[in-house]
């Protein structure tokens, strides 16, 4: 037997496996507001010039505060990531050197601790009684207390927010899910320095890192939802927000199949599709979300009603049996770590 059959070690987890994750439940959401920061957002900010482009399109300070409001409201923690840079960052350790963002943050003066840029811009500050994380030295907030807070609080689902959609948002987001976190990105509650890096992130690369893209009034709706099947006649998105199409029928597990619904042919699919309904991750009043972008809907192998058979299949093979998981040798865990090198089965 492999010690390395422990999944966590891998990064192989799901922290809501066994539970339905249709809906978002208060006690187990958080919220994470990114560099929230007049150097973003308010005008005269060292960076107001290239992010006003996106921050004033879809009103990211109103949206912002909609969502931090509605958390409040509804119970769901809210947490601060904002960055604060000192003397000891730049003569110390050098962080002007370590990338193409350090650097311009560095050249620009932005988010110097205890300055006007680096505090929270005056619509979206925090109460006294929430969490500011310590700041992040880079794109990743993961790399601060962010996690500690996750565990105390008993997050399964992070919904992410702020600046800006292809950095810290998105570095963010993937390290998220990397921990089993179920993530949502609010997309007009996001801003980026262009439209292009906006667009990329929103339309491409939230809808294959986390569960889901929503706008903050959709956020909000799926709280308040007690969270209903999927039934005929709900308008199906895929996790990039565009629509798949509209359920025609909703078949549950028999034993034999799985349980799917139904989205027949339209103008988006030329052939009837049937999604296994493991794959709806939120479901409000009308509307549910899929896991798979519209773009690759396509593409899944879903022409069919799935069976106990084809689903074993996409299952893989019991650990047990795998002698090399490479299929011609395993892991090099003896170079680095003896202590983990796989058990002779025969000693």
């Amino acid at each position: 037997m492999n010690r390395m059959s422990d999944n966590s070690r891998c990064g192989g987890t799901y922290r809501l496996k066994g539970e339905p994750a249709t809906r978002f439940m208060p006690e187990q959401t958080a919220l994470l507001v990114i560099d929230p920061v007049n150097d973003f957002l308010s005008e005269g900010g060292a960076d107001w010039d290239m992010a006003k482009s996106t921050v004033e399109k879809h009103d990211v300070v109103g949206h912002l505060k909609l969502a931090i409001e509605g958390s409040r409201q509804r119970g769901i923690p809210v947490l601060f990531a904002p960055m604060a840079y000192t003397t000891a960052d730049y003569e110390n350790e050098e962080l002007q050197r370590r990338s193409g963002v350090n650097r311009m943050m560095f050249e620009k003066k932005m988010f110097l601790a205890g300055s006007w840029g680096a505090d929270f811009h005056p619509d979206l500050q925090p109460n006294d009684d929430e969490i500011v994380l310590l700041p992040h030295k880079g794109v990743d907030v993961f790399e601060t207390d962010l996690p500690d807070h996750l565990e105390r609080l008993g997050t399964t689902h992070l919904v992410i927010s702020g600046m800006t959609a292809n950095l810290c948002c998105e570095s963010t987001g993937r390290h998220a899910m990397e921990h089993g976190y179920d993530v949502t990105f609010l997309r007009d509650a996001i801003g980026a320095d262009t439209l292009a890096a906006y667009e990329a992130s929103i339309r491409l690369n939230y809808p294959l890192i986390g569960n889901g893209v929503l706008e903050v009034a959709e956020f909000l709706a799926a709280v308040d939802s007690a969270g209903p099947l999927p039934k005929k006649g709900d308008e199906v998105f895929g996790s990039d927000r565009l629509k798949v199409g509209t359920v025609e029928e909703v078949v549950q597990s028999n034993g034999e199949t799985p349980a799917y619904m139904v989205v027949p042919r339209g103008l988006v699919f030329e052939r009837d599709t049937f999604i296994p309904l493991d794959a709806v991750v939120k479901v409000s009043e009308g509307q549910l979300f899929i896991n798979v972008p519209r773009l690759f809907v396509g593409n899944m192998p879903w022409d069919e009603p799935p069976t106990s058979a084809t689903r074993q299949e996409k299952l893989g093979p019991p650990p047990e049996q795998v002698s090399n998981l490479y299929m011609s040798r395993s892991p090099s865990l003896e170079l680095s770590q003896p202590d983990l090198r796989p058990i002779d089965e025969g000693a």
